[in-house]
């Protein structure tokens, strides 16, 4: 399986993201947090170019999910492009660097979770049978920008955000008695 490759969605910082809290600035780059699912308490630094925005949504009192993304403060807007990008990435909590990040769970025909789709058109199953639906029809769709295998154009739709690649996804799943539900 290739290596997860963020694409920027921002999915797990909007989620898992509500549960880190800055408990005290100590300087413009640099705070103490609080994983509110572990209590575990760590220090992150802010990358530069990031800093005034995370001081200003910190000292403004906004910094829960009423700032500009919801979520986690260190989410922020890429300014490259689209998409979100961490503005504590290098100095991220161990709750951060754990995370697996997934799309899509696949249920085999009993409702049982028999595998995930992971980054842009990877899975993660023990499922021989859906591994080899996965390989065989899946990977060769081609992707929303006439590219394939998960490749996508800057800018556009990840794969795993494209409506039309996730009903030719589903259909293939559903006619081998799987069912695909998109995580939101």
């Amino acid at each position: 399986m290739a290596p997860f490759v963020c694409d920027g969605c921002g999915k797990c910082c909007t989620s898992l993201g509500t549960y880190i809290r800055i408990e005290r600035q100590l300087t413009e780059q640099d705070y103490y947090c609080k994983n509110g699912i572990t209590g575990e308490i760590f220090l992150v630094h802010v990358r530069p170019e990031f800093a005034d925005e995370i001081d200003e949504e910190y000292t403004s009192g906004h910094a829960d999910t009423s700032g500009s993304c919801p979520g986690c403060i260190f989410l922020c807007r890429n300014p490259a492009g689209p998409g979100f990008v961490c503005a504590i990435y290098p100095t991220r909590p161990q709750i951060c660097r754990e995370f697996q990040c997934y799309r899509l769970v696949i249920y085999d025909a009993t409702g049982k979770a028999a595998g995930r789709m992971v980054g842009h058109i990877d899975i993660q199953t023990t499922d021989p049978v859906l591994a080899r639906i996965w390989n065989d029809e899946v990977k060769s769709l081609p992707g929303p920008v006439g590219g394939d295998s998960g490749k996508t154009a800057k800018g556009s739709l990840s794969l795993c955000t494209d409506p039309s690649w996730m009903r030719q996804v589903s259909a293939i799943l559903a006619s081998h008695e799987y069912r695909a539900e998109p995580v939101m």
